[in-house]
């Protein structure tokens, strides 16, 4: 699934001082590469060696799964199974495929379509998907046509029967969902094997078990949206929370000095045009997050700040003002964070 880009919006801060570091217990990690972006998942406990195998193994084991249900990027992937369908022709799924079409279709209705799997075709146009074209400003007749076919209204679900059809003849792109669901998968397996404490990352998209140390959440650092630098921006606690990020200062490229975002608005077909540079949201489901999250960059700060407090989503929005930086958060967000954490991301 090389759609999904190493686009590392959130840097992961242990903090953990140089006396005290002799004397604890040094963390359990592992990494990878999956998704065409890194894994790392991160364990405070003691664990012995063969325990040690075991996480590992599972953990892949999770991941190779969604990649083999979700990938755009495996033609033997059952999303392109779904590709492949005759357009109006039922096919059956598997829960967790279905599961992440429902997340999708939930999403799209409730940000108006700023969510849309539907785009992929778009996508793969604009060359930030399989189909490996020229970074240039695609043809305008076939921009129409591939837009005309595009829209979530045309992704039909049968919860009953568990599957799905695709009304038009569009491609399905899960690249801003998946990540955030095999997230979601790790932890739940990791929890079924009553692991309590660890953090999960994948490429970005973050989710965390309990404590970093007793009575010390884990803190995790938004970046600076700023392609050349990693840099944390703002701080955030985090005790049994998920969090997904979304940018237009990774996945771009330029031509004739115009910048290309990999974001596409589901409306226009063409890449977001804006000053909104990162979004970043918190909630329960980290699929759920990562779709919003990629809304939220189609919107614009504005209409995400509006539809966030219809929804009740805490966001945390960063936009660019002229040489500066400038934080938004939404109602839920302020509310979650407390006075005076609030204070100080809004007036460092």
């Amino acid at each position: 699934m090389k759609a999904l880009q190493l686009t590392v919006f959130l840097l992961v801060f242990l903090l953990l001082s140089a006396c005290s570091q002799q004397e604890e217990t040094k963390p359990l990690r592992f990494q990878g590469q999956i998704f065409g972006t890194f894994w790392l998942a991160t364990f405070p406990d003691d664990w012995s060696e063969q325990q040690a195998e075991q996480l590992e193994a599972g953990i892949q084991r999770e991941l190779q799964a969604v990649d083999a249900s979700m990938s755009t990027y495996r033609e033997d992937s059952e999303l392109n199974q779904l590709n492949r369908q005759e357009v109006g022709e039922w096919l059956p799924l598997s829960e967790a495929l279905f599961e992440v079409l429902e997340i999708s279709q939930r999403v799209s209705q409730a940000s108006s379509g700023a969510f849309d799997v539907t785009v992929g075709g778009l996508v793969n146009l604009w060359s930030f998907g399989p189909e490996h074209r020229p970074e240039e400003i695609p043809d305008t007749q076939e921009l129409k046509e591939r837009l005309a076919n595009a829209g979530y209204q045309n992704l039909e679900l049968d919860a009953d029967k568990q599957q799905a059809r695709r009304l038009k003849d569009f491609y399905i792109d899960l690249s801003a969902v998946a990540k955030g669901y095999a997230v979601d998968r790790v932890a739940a397996w990791l929890e079924s094997q009553g692991v309590e404490n660890y953090l999960v990352d994948i490429g970005g998209e973050l989710i965390v078990g309990g404590e970093r140390k007793p009575e010390q959440p884990w803190r995790i650092g938004v970046e600076v949206p700023e392609g050349n630098l990693q840099q944390a921006h703002h701080i955030l606690p985090l005790v049994d929370a998920s969090v997904a990020t979304s940018g237009d200062y990774r996945n771009y490229y330029e031509v004739e000095g115009r910048r290309l975002s990999h974001t596409i608005h589901p409306k226009t077909g063409w890449p977001i045009d804006h000053n909104l540079a990162s979004a970043t949201v918190q909630h329960p489901s980290n699929a759920v997050a990562d779709a919003w999250a990629t809304a939220f960059m189609v919107m614009g700060v504005e209409e995400s700040l509006e539809t966030a407090r219809r929804e009740d989503i805490k966001v945390l929005l960063i936009s660019r003002n002229e040489d500066t930086w400038e934080t938004w958060l939404s109602e839920a967000m302020q509310e979650h964070l407390g006075r005076e954490l609030t204070d100080k991301i809004l007036n460092p």
